[in-house]
């Protein structure tokens, strides 16, 4: 198997069985055949091989990418003119794929960035609260609940053949806390390297956007 075929047949299988609190539901794209169609053209351009990548994780999916997409930090419009994968979506943007997408296109392009790295999600399934998006850490309880499926998760893309050398965290407040914390007690990784979210670089950093751009292409090694 393929490094493409080992993530669509887990990114197909996800499924998280848990019961929420009132108002709290599961965002699960892959439970669409569009979704799965369209996350297997991206995963066969850009991961059709064996070689090994660096980690990128995220917190979890955002109802404006990945939770549209089932691609993490990518949205209808980068989908369609970054990777050149057309889609029959809205072209709604994503802040934070903005960012990401900026960064690609300075490293050298997605041939490039995915030959090297691959971006997921601390937990891979996202949650919506009043439509709203929801991370995994909101709530001690919700926390608390994923945290065997996080596990699950991470060992299995870790056994795709990924480079454990230094995962990187997007997120460096309580994302990178929980993972830290997770990777001290389960040795996933060497290291786990905190970098700033792009949601908080594009809401509370605009004017020094470029500048965060520089510093994940001064991490990323």
């Amino acid at each position: 198997m393929t490094l493409a075929d080992k993530i669509n047949q887990f990114n197909e299988n996800l499924k998280l069985d848990i019961s929420l609190q009132k108002g709290l539901e599961v965002m699960n794209p892959f439970t669409e055949e569009i979704v799965k169609e369209l996350a297997r053209k991206f995963y066969n351009k850009y991961y059709l091989d064996h070689r090994s990548r660096k980690l990128l994780l995220g917190i979890n999916p955002g109802r404006f990418g990945a939770g549209v997409t089932g691609i993490p930090f990518t949205d209808p419009v980068k989908l369609q003119e970054n990777c050149g994968i057309e889609n029959p979506y809205k072209k709604s943007r994503e802040a934070s794929a903005d960012f990401i997408y900026d960064m690609i296109n300075a490293f050298g392009g997605p041939d490039l960035f995915y030959s090297k790295y691959f971006i997921h999600a601390v937990c891979p399934l996202g949650f919506l609260k009043d439509d709203l998006n929801y991370n995994y850490y909101d709530d001690p309880k919700l926390e608390k609940q994923v945290t065997p499926f996080i596990i699950e998760s991470i060992k299995t893309i870790i056994g795709f053949g990924m480079d454990t050398s230094v995962c990187y965290c997007l997120g460096n407040g309580k994302n990178f806390k929980f993972l830290n914390k997770l990777n001290k007690e389960q040795k996933f990784f060497d290291e786990v390297v905190a970098l700033p979210h792009p949601r908080w670089v594009v809401q509370y950093r605009r004017k020094r956007y470029n500048e965060f751009v520089g510093l994940y292409l001064e991490k990323l090694v």
